[in-house]
Order: C-alpha cells, then sequence, then structure tokens
C-alpha cells in the first residue's frame, strides 16, 4: 500500500466511522430475516458483528474497524436475489453501503472507492481466505469437536472476495496476484458449488485485468484446478469451460505444443463423451471452445478420434442450436488441420449428406444447408481424390438432386 493511502486510512477518526456505519446499522436491523432451513447459523448476525459497537472500545483499533465495516459494506453490495444466503438483503441496505463506502473513501482521504479497496485489501482478503478454508470440508468429512465457521460464512465469504476483487482493475490489479490468486485457488477448490462459482467469476476478472507476465508463477496452478474441475456439476459447466478457456489461450497463447492444451481438451472431451446427450454441456462446449481449437492447430490431429465421434454424434441431435454449432467447429477443425491422413474424411462426407437429407424438416433448413455446402467444397479442397470418392458413391442419390447441382455451381465457379 502506498504510505498516502496507509496514513490516510489510519488518520480516519472513529467517530466518523461510528456515524458512517450508523445508517447501516438501522438498515441492517430493520432487514427481514429468516435463518436457511436446517440451520442454526443467522448471516445478518455475522453481518452485524462488522459493524462498530459505539459502546465498546475498539479491539483491533479504527484500522480494524474501517475493514470490517468494508466487508459488510462488500456483502451488502454483492447480494441479489440469486446470491445464496444473501438474498435476503434488500435493496436499501445495498444502496446504503455504496453511499457508506463513498463516505468513507473521502474520511479517509483516498480518491473513490475503488483506491479505498485497493488500500484494505491486504486486510480485508486474509480473513476471507481463512473462512474458505476452514469451511472446506464436506459434512462427512468434519473433524469431531473441530471449531469450524458455518458453512454459510463460506458464501458469504466468497460474495465479499469477488466484489471486493472486482472493484480492482489493470494495471493495480497485478500488483495483488500474490494476494487475491491463492485466495481464488481457495474458492475454487471448495467444496460448495456456490463457492466454487464465485472462484471462478473471480478469476474471470483476474484473467481480463492482469498482464500474463504477472499470472506466470501461478499459471500451472490455475490451470490444474480448471482440469480438475471440468466434472462440474450442469450449473457450474459452462463458467468452468468460459474460464478454462480464458485462461488457457491467455497463458499459453499461441504455443499448442504447450501440455496443457492437450491435458485440457482430452479432460473436456473425456467429460462429453461420457455425457454426449447432455444438450446444456454440449452447446456451453461448442460455443466457448473456439479460441482453443484455433490456437491448436495441427495438434488437433491426437483429438481426433474423440473429437469427430461427438460431431457426429451431435450432428444429428434434435435441436439446431447444437447443430449449427458442429457444423461451425468442424469447418475451423478442417480448415485448421486439413485433416491430413485421416480416416474420418469419407464418414465426414456420409454424415453431411445425410444431415443435408433431414435437415428437409428444420426451421434452420437454409442455415444448416449453406454451412455443410460450405465444408462439403473445403473438403474436395483439401481432400482431393479422397473427397473424390467419398462423393461419387452419392452422385447418383436422386434425393440429393438439389445438393449436387448446387455443389456443381459452386465448383464451376470456383475454377
Amino acid at each position: 500500500m502506498p504510505p498516502a493511502a496507509a496514513a490516510a486510512s489510519a488518520a480516519l477518526p472513529r467517530e466518523e466511522l461510528l456515524g458512517i456505519a450508523s445508517p447501516l446499522r438501522e438498515l441492517l436491523a430493520a432487514a427481514p430475516y429468516a435463518p436457511p432451513e436446517g440451520s442454526s447459523t443467522s448471516i445478518k448476525s455475522l453481518l452485524a458483528s462488522l459493524l462498530p459497537f459505539p459502546s465498546q472500545p475498539s479491539t483491533g483499533g479504527a484500522r480494524q474497524e474501517a475493514v470490517d465495516l468494508l466487508l459488510l459494506c462488500a456483502a451488502a453490495r454483492a447480494a441479489s436475489a440469486e446470491a445464496p444466503a444473501l438474498h435476503w438483503v434488500p435493496e436499501g441496505l445495498s444502496k446504503g453501503a455504496a453511499d457508506a463506502m463513498e463516505e468513507m473513501a473521502a474520511a479517509g482521504g483516498w480518491h473513490g472507492v475503488a483506491e479505498m479497496v485497493v488500500a484494505m485489501m491486504t486486510e480485508a482478503v486474509p480473513p476471507l481466505k481463512a473462512v474458505l478454508k476452514d469451511t472446506n470440508t464436506d459434512a462427512e468429512g468434519d473433524v469431531i469437536g473441530a471449531a469450524t465457521p458455518p458453512k454459510e460464512h463460506a458464501v458469504v465469504a466468497a460474495h465479499q472476495f469477488r466484489w471486493l476483487l472486482s472493484q480492482v482493475n489493470y494495471p493495480k490489479l497485478g500488483d495483488l496476484c500474490w494476494l487475491v490468486i491463492p485466495c481464488a485457488l481457495t474458492a475454487l477448490d471448495h467444496w460448495s458449488p456456490d463457492v466454487k462459482e464465485q472462484g471462478v467469476v473471480s478469476f474471470m476478472h483476474i484473467a481480463k485485468n492482469v498482464k500474463v507476465t504477472e499470472l506466470s508463477l501461478y499459471e500451472d496452478a490455475i490451470l490444474d484446478a480448471c482440469c480438475n474441475y471440468i466434472p462440474a456439476d450442469d450449473d457450474l459447466w459452462y463458467h468452468i469451460v468460459e474460464v478454462s478457456v480464458l485462461l488457457l489461450t491467455c497463458t499459453q497463447r499461441s504455443n499448442p505444443r504447450s501440455p496443457w492444451y492437450d491435458r485440457m481438451l482430452s479432460a473436456m472431451l473425456g467429460h462429453l463423451e461420457r455425457q454426449p446427450l447432455n444438450q446444456k454441456r454440449r452447446i456451453a462446449w461448442l460455443t466457448l471452445i473456439g479460441p482453443v481449437l484455433d490456437a491448436m492447430g495441427l495438434f488437433l490431429l491426437a483429438h481426433f478420434r474423440l473429437l469427430f465421434s461427438l460431431c457426429f454424434q451431435w450432428m444429428h441431435a434434435d435441436d439446431d442450436q447444437t447443430v449449427l454449432l458442429v457444423l461451425e467447429r468442424i469447418h475451423t477443425v478442417v480448415k485448421l488441420t486439413w485433416i491430413r491422413k485421416s480416416p474420418y474424411t469419407s464418414r465426414l462426407v456420409d454424415e453431411l449428406v445425410l444431415l443435408y437429407k433431414e435437415s428437409a424438416m428444420r426451421k434452420s433448413r437454409e442455415v444448416i444447408r449453406n454451412h455443410i455446402v460450405e465444408t462439403l467444397m473445403l473438403l474436395q479442397k483439401c481432400k482431393g481424390q479422397q473427397f473424390e470418392k467419398a462423393w461419387k458413391k452419392h452422385e447418383v442419390d436422386t434425393d440429393l438432386t438439389l445438393l449436387l447441382s448446387r455443389f456443381n455451381d459452386l465448383c464451376m465457379q470456383d475454377i
């Protein structure tokens, strides 16, 4: 922290801090709250404990009270109707927290809330990480007699951390990698999907706001965590794939020889192979995987068995979205690799022809057929005689008159 910022925060008078906290105390007290079903813990009480008490001397000094008040405000600002453990926070309390942070920043001499958050991160993050670490044991793995925070506290801590992190952008976030990345990894490693999700969102922000060189010390740990959590539940799958693709391409860039490309794609394809009919997962993967395919190029050949096995299934899926995405990805793979020395050329031609026939009853018929023709043209260019041999057996099919005519016309135009 810059000395000026530290001095400003240290000079924050306790009387001012108590005055800033007073409206929040009233808003929090008035907020309707019911503990989670089956839980004896009270998140409302947890947040109330972060408020400075006028009748009690500060045990950690005004500085600690300021950090605690910031954590209360972070929880209130992170709250939403979908946020577990914080869905009950009313809009008035969230707005009051925003106003309180503006007042704190002004009273402490910071130029806005973002600068204040940066100054306090070194004290605000460690206790959040400690809660995440202490609660990272499932219900059957609890140590008898161990004093661990209630599980709901981990959810609150994860939301507080994610919100604080979101206030720090490039270039200042790079200087805090040593602090925030271990905490984000702890969240990502947590057994609770709600906590894990906040870890994923945190890494999305980190990846977009730090230099690649600033991630270099942590990239193996981060990518290893992403690989380990690819078999996430349905609600997390899209986010896990999204952050994995972003971090993989960000850290490894255009180095297709990186073992991380091979490991990540193998993990994803292996998981998809076990659930090929899961529409939500395949659409998410097909939507997001493009940058990895582009980066790997010819090295995709090592993954052809699983890749084409899945694509051949998905080409005939019931939903048009899957079919269109598959056709786009197949075109990319063919363009990048020319499917060299591959036994899949003939099968691919057959599947494309079959899909052309099947598409007659689909809403996206014309778009699908355009993609098919484009891919057939590309196959003809890159496979030559092998394509002609595979194509020849379809030339006498009377159900393909339109396709044959259009294909031949395009071939003539291309001469």
